[in-house]
């Protein structure tokens, strides 16, 4: 099918205007998300999981206990080409969240949308609360929805065009989604039961959708490699995690009505609109694969117990969708409708932005919060103290370690030649390493996740500086054990409040007691 086709089947209008087409609106948009990231970036401090994959990045490896390789490429990217100030390391990140922005406007001009289209579904993704929290920070989660959304375009020009030719850049996309993080499993199954209950099931017969699926299984063979190779540890991470409990688990009604209220409330008649539209608006016939893809992406998740923001990835194709409906049925009637919904978006997302978006000093937020009474869902058990997880965990990191270098220095050289400090915890021992080298101090080891496998390096456990314990188990193993400083921070999770112990004269030996020490969770 030609692009003068193409553009005839999506019904998209001609744009007024160079500078006030439906695309420039929606770069504007775009770079509007770009610049309050890059304006916020510096607010608070480094987040527990930034240091652990620049920890990472000190190990390069095709995968890693808890999290595929590509976002530990990533920040080593960033750390070797921008450096490790914080807005060098979530430069990416805000970038990936202005290109979301784009292409969002793109999925909704593909499914046919004019300029209010484009501009609403483009619009939809500022006051998202998972957008805004994510694109804060150097994460996995900071690139999935782009990944996402660009295995979903190929999709759209695939059907639109009848270029078979997509399908191969599809696979290339979703190769890369594995070696981001594994949940894009979920959206390969509900495009792929999309695909066999809509006629777009004749894509089958293509040499591309299956030169496609080689492309992803080759990309994602070196990690799937290294798991096999390390016993697949990701599999007995995520198995201990159930069997601990740590993740709040919800029932199928309170799983999707959690959509309404962490997809920001104001826009769920926006996708569930996008939703409806697929299944039963004619010109949207062609589009119903994208409507199955959603129902059982977001059944599949409930059915394995994931966590309600798990979804949050596929909804940019909903708000492109509902956006399209929405322009439709306003185009002859109700014309006010438009404006009157685009000013409940932005004064919704103006006004909830400051609860996840580091826009307020802690003071001002634990103030503005009380003040519209809101209350944020948690995804994990544990006391996180005035401030939700996502900001909790920015705090209370280099004064710790501050306290970590009083004792290391507080020992003669010949000692601090044979202390490790070790953390029950990978958090406190990446915290060690990213602060450490300010203060003098060795790297950390720890028993958790990916330092486990990195080992106790040349240590016995003569000397040990302990981080995140009680003492109780460290007197039953140690000759000696200290009380030697207090780690809590006012606006850090109360389970990083914690003493520090001196232990010295062990019981065993570090080496050869370190197979048993492993916790994977």
């Amino acid at each position: 099918m030609s692009s003068t086709a193409t553009s005839d089947a999506n019904s998209v209008q001609e744009e007024p205007g160079r500078f006030t087409s439906g695309p420039a609106i929606v770069l504007y948009i775009a770079g509007a998300k770009l610049l309050l990231h890059l304006l916020t970036a510096n607010r608070y401090g480094i987040f527990r999981d930034e240091m652990y994959y620049l920890a990472c990045s000190q190990h390069m490896a095709w995968g890693y206990v808890d999290h595929p390789p590509l976002t530990v490429f990533i920040a080593w990217l960033a750390r070797h080409v921008l450096g490790e100030s914080l807005l060098a390391l979530r430069f990416l990140p805000a970038l990936a969240g202005a290109a979301l922005v784009w292409l969002t406007g793109k999925l909704a001009r593909e499914m046919g949308g004019g300029r209010f289209a484009q501009a609403l579904a483009a619009l939809a993704i500022l006051p998202v609360p998972f957008y805004l929290i994510l694109h804060h920070w150097l994460t996995n989660n900071a690139f999935e929805p782009l990944i996402w959304m660009a295995c979903v375009w190929c999709v759209l020009r695939a059907i639109n065009t009848g270029d078979e030719r997509y399908w191969l850049w599809f696979g290339v996309l979703a190769g890369v989604g594995f070696e981001n993080k594994y949940s894009i499993a979920f959206l390969l199954a509900g495009i792929l039961a999309g695909v066999l209950l809509t006629p777009e099931r004749r894509f089958l017969k293509s040499k591309y959708l299956w030169l496609g699926v080689a492309a992803c299984f080759l990309i994602a063979l070196p990690n799937f490699l290294w798991q096999m190779r390390n016993h697949f540890p990701f599999l007995e991470l995520i198995h201990n995690i159930r069997m601990n409990h740590r993740d709040v688990v919800r029932g199928p009604i309170a799983f999707i009505a959690d959509q309404a209220v962490t997809m920001q409330p104001i826009l769920f008649p926006l996708w569930l609109g996008g939703l409806i539209w697929l299944f039963v608006a004619p010109g949207a016939r062609r589009y119903r694969l994208l409507g199955w893809t959603f129902v059982v992406t977001l059944g599949l998740f409930i059915v394995v117990g994931g966590k309600n923001y798990y979804v949050a990835p596929v909804y940019p194709m909903l708000f492109a969708a509902g956006a399209v409906g929405f322009e439709r049925v306003t185009s002859c009637r109700l014309p006010w409708a438009r404006a009157v919904y685009v000013g409940l978006v932005v004064v919704a997302g103006a006004v909830l932005a400051p609860i996840f978006c580091p826009l307020l000093s802690p003071e001002a937020f634990i103030r503005y919060q009380k003040a519209l009474h809101i209350t944020v869902p948690q995804a994990e058990h544990q006391n996180n103290g005035p401030l939700p997880q996502y900001f909790a965990d920015e705090f209370g990191w280099e004064p710790m370690v501050q306290q970590v270098a009083r004792v290391y220095h507080s020992l003669t050289p010949e000692e601090q030649a044979r202390t490790a400090i070790f953390s029950n915890g990978w958090g406190e021992a990446a915290a060690v390493d990213f602060f450490g080298p300010k203060y003098g101090l060795p790297r950390a080891i720890s028993k958790h996740n990916q330092y486990w496998l990195w080992g106790p390096r040349n240590y016995t456990g003569e000397i040990m500086i302990i981080l995140r314990s009680d003492g109780r188990g460290d007197r039953r193993h140690f000759e000696s054990v200290q009380d030697v400083a207090t780690v809590e921070h006012p606006y850090s999770r109360r389970d990083e409040w914690f003493h520090i112990w001196l232990c010295r004269g062990p019981k065993f030996n570090l080496q050869e007691v370190w197979p048993s020490l492993k916790l994977f969770d």
